[in-house]
């Protein structure tokens, strides 16, 4: 087999376009299925009860009156709950986290599931689930980072190093002729898709179907086959549609363990939809985080010093840490460089990845204080930027594999007008009297790679078939990874057939970290190039064929004929060759990953600025972000239209950050008060006022075969800075704290 390398990716009639996604018309009817739309026969429907305080232990479930319900079918209690055969509280395999499963009647946090109740109908089981009226003894909540000691740990989340240090740390700090030292705290966020999570259930003997939303197929395969002791092939997931998952839908969580333990008890399909209320506890968040930054520059305004503290929540029984702090690691040219992390034990849902995790809440920090170092110097931001720009990886020294920050840079700040604004704070209004201001921020993403397989089939008819298990969350992973196909093939779209969303095709990968369009793209170009090999050789072979003999020369496919390369005259269509060779399909398979080698010698990261416009009442002090414009290089971009959504919805994320999201415990009970969306604030159309993506042309050879690095995260680093640095420059009041509130700045 072929590595992708050996046949570089070339831009055909498809990569590069604007195609609208293949999958909107189904999405927009309503004809697209989701994991919850499945009602196979003999449905039961379940019902989680969440835990009403934060800590301590259920003393009384009332299943004689659920049980009594005409509709109830079952009630599940740590006191009957089927044994599973792993450990809930292993952590065997990547995004896993210790789960629970009613494995005793300890609370841990609210929202925690303690009963199940399955019903034949969802209203029956939901009053059944009220008629369990839970009884409690309850022991104080700790739900503040406050609340506990903090304490060392390693490694952060995603395996990362705990505390990382280049250079004197120390040395830089006395180098200082400037010093900033100031304090950031960023409040929990959850994941709340479109979609909540949903899962229908259904075993036949030792087998297990699945319906739910899933961002990594064959690892979700993987994880639930261990906690129920049979084969990983014995799992089979189907996802063909998720409303959104931004981290979430990548792991196994205890609810729909729950499920699938209902299912296999009661020996009929059982189907689980959380509410909106319950998606805050069991399906991870992003923690809060406290982030101390001490910056030291010296009389030219370079760096001497980043010096990069970070406190995060992480629950009582697991350990992942949102790692903030690296955030600082990869951006500035400063002489040191140091990052730490420390984590507190609360009574909460574990943490986990939520889009752009460690970066957007350690770039919020890092770019506030980089604008408060400029404003102690008395330079513009982006002057200040500029003179500590990295031409080589700050702390390894390691060469960019791609860097068009600078263009970046230049083409934000003209498109936005920076040029014109005054150095001081509260110096621009509006002609309605509201105060305006104007604020930049750097994005930084990396590049992660995962491991993925594909599979291409050429039909005699010169269509093909290409398969693998890639999730669409929303991303438009079908259209773009569907033009990655079609060009490796040398077909129109409109001749190739795409397939995904189920585990039995091979492996795409995991869909996060903004690397699946690589990952599973890569493949996809594997699998293609694997049959434009064979059908080469085929031709080649056939004295009948134009391509006779041309063997070492090469081939290139375009619009369903092979053509020797640089030589046009000679080509043939692919039913031909195909047709003259017995008519039988060819099939190619692809792999792609990146080479550890290629990690270590080059840094791999995706670049971006953005520049953002606020107005703010004076009296009032109401914000709005009425402008934003931000200019993004991420390689080589399959599909303009999808990239500029991605950038545009990870920005809107950046203003959500920055003013409206949190989530608010009650210190006296430690449930989350404001969990719905009447509550919980994330922007509408009237928050988002004005909205520019550029995209900035980036060619890399190292990153990959395609030369990808991938939009859907960075969007959102740099724009809570720009944010925030913008209603600085409105009011002269520096907000540390996030969501910035009108009472932050009417007490300030």
């Amino acid at each position: 087999m072929p590595d992708i390398l050996s046949r570089p990716f070339r831009f055909g009639s498809n990569s590069g376009q604007p195609i609208t996604r293949r999958d909107g018309i189904a999405k927009v009817t309503g004809t697209a299925i989701f994991a919850a739309d499945n009602m196979p026969d003999r449905l039961l429907h379940a019902v989680i009860v969440p835990a009403g305080i934060a800590r301590g232990r259920v003393t009384h479930l009332d299943a004689e009156a659920a049980e009594a319900h005409p509709g109830v079918t079952h009630v599940i209690t740590p006191q009957n709950r089927p044994p599973l055969q792993g450990d809930p509280s292993a952590k065997t395999m990547m995004f896993s986290f210790r789960i629970e499963v009613l494995q005793d009647d300890a609370v841990r946090y609210a929202g925690q599931p303690i009963a199940m109740v399955l019903g034949e109908t969802l209203e029956a089981a939901t009053e059944g689930a009220h008629l369990l009226s839970p009884r409690y003894d309850v022991e104080p909540a700790r739900v503040r980072l406050d609340d506990s000691p903090s304490f060392a740990f390693d490694p952060a989340g995603f395996g990362l190093p705990a505390d990382v240090e280049h250079g004197d740390v120390d040395a830089g700090h006395r180098a200082a002729r400037w010093v900033v030292d100031a304090t950031y705290e960023t409040a929990a966020q959850y994941h709340n898709a479109m979609e909540t999570h949903a899962i229908v259930a259904e075993w036949d003997g030792d087998r297990l179907t699945l319906d739910m939303p899933s961002q990594a197929l064959a690892i979700s395969c993987a994880a639930y086959a261990f906690y129920f002791g049979i084969p990983a092939g014995n799992v089979t997931l189907r996802s063909p549609y998720l409303g959104g998952g931004f981290g979430s839908k990548a792991f196994a969580t205890g609810p729909q363990v729950l499920a699938i333990l209902a299912a296999r008890m009661t020996g009929r399909p059982v189907k689980l939809m959380l509410t909106r209320q319950q998606m805050f506890g069991p399906v991870g968040h992003r923690g809060a985080t406290r982030q101390r930054l001490r910056l030291g520059a010296d009389d030219r305004a370079a760096l001497t010093v980043i010096d990069h503290e970070g406190l995060a929540e992480t629950s009582s029984f697991d350990d992942f840490v949102e790692p903030a702090a690296g955030a600082s690691q990869g951006l500035y040219a400063a002489r040191a460089l140091r990052s730490t992390h420390r984590a507190v034990r609360l009574d909460i849902g574990t943490p986990g990845p939520m889009r752009a995790p460690g970066e957007a809440s350690g770039s919020a920090a890092l770019e506030c204080a980089m604008d408060e170092m400029a404003e102690q110097i008395g330079i513009d931001p982006l002057e200040f930027r500029l003179r500590n720009y990295a031409e080589t990886e700050p702390g390894t020294g390691r060469p960019y594999s791609s860097k068009a920050l600078r263009e970046c840079y230049m083409q934000a700040a003209e498109r936005f007008g920076w040029a014109g604004r005054p150095l001081k704070p509260g110096q621009m209004r509006d002609d309605n009297g509201l105060l305006v201001g104007w604020g930049m921020g750097t994005a930084l993403f990396p590049c992660p790679m995962f491991a993925a397989e594909a599979r291409a089939t050429l039909r005699p008819d010169g269509t093909a078939l290409v398969e693998t298990s890639a999730a669409d969350m929303g991303q438009g992973a079908w259209t773009a990874l569907a033009q990655i196909a079609a060009d490796s093939l040398g077909l129109p779209l409109e001749k190739l057939e795409f397939r995904s969303g189920h585990s039995g095709l091979p492996d795409a990968g995991v869909a996060g970290g903004s690397g699946h369009t690589a990952t599973a793209g890569g493949a996809l170009h594997a699998a293609g190039s694997d049959v434009i090999r064979q059908l080469g050789e085929i031709a080649a072979a056939d004295p009948a064929s134009p391509l006779y003999g041309s063997g070492n020369a090469g081939f290139v496919a375009r619009d369903g004929r092979l053509y020797v390369a640089d030589d046009d005259s000679r080509s043939e269509a692919f039913a031909e060759i195909i047709g003259r060779a017995g008519g039988a399909a060819i099939t190619g398979n692809g792999t792609a990953s990146r080479p550890p080698e290629d990690a270590e010698r080059h840094a791999m990261s995706s670049h971006g600025a953005v520049f953002a416009e606020v107005k703010v009442d004076p009296d009032l002090y109401q914000m709005r972000v009425t402008r934003m414009v931000g200019a993004f290089a991420a390689g080589r971009i399959i599909n303009p239209r999808l990239a500029e959504s991605q950038l545009m919805g990870g920005m809107i994320w950046g203003i959500s950050f920055a003013l409206h999201e949190e989530a608010r415990h009650d210190p006296r009970t430690g449930r989350i008060v404001n969990a719905d969306f009447a509550g919980y604030h994330v922007p509408v159309n009237a928050d988002v006022r004005g909205l520019e993506v550029i995209t900035v042309h980036e060619d890399d050879p190292y990153v990959n075969a395609l030369g990808i690095k991938g939009v859907g995260e960075i969007g959102i680093t740099g724009a809570v800075g720009a944010i925030a640095n913008a209603i600085w420059h409105a009011t002269g009041k520096r907000i540390r704290r996030f969501p910035i509130r009108i009472e932050d700045l009417s007490t300030a």
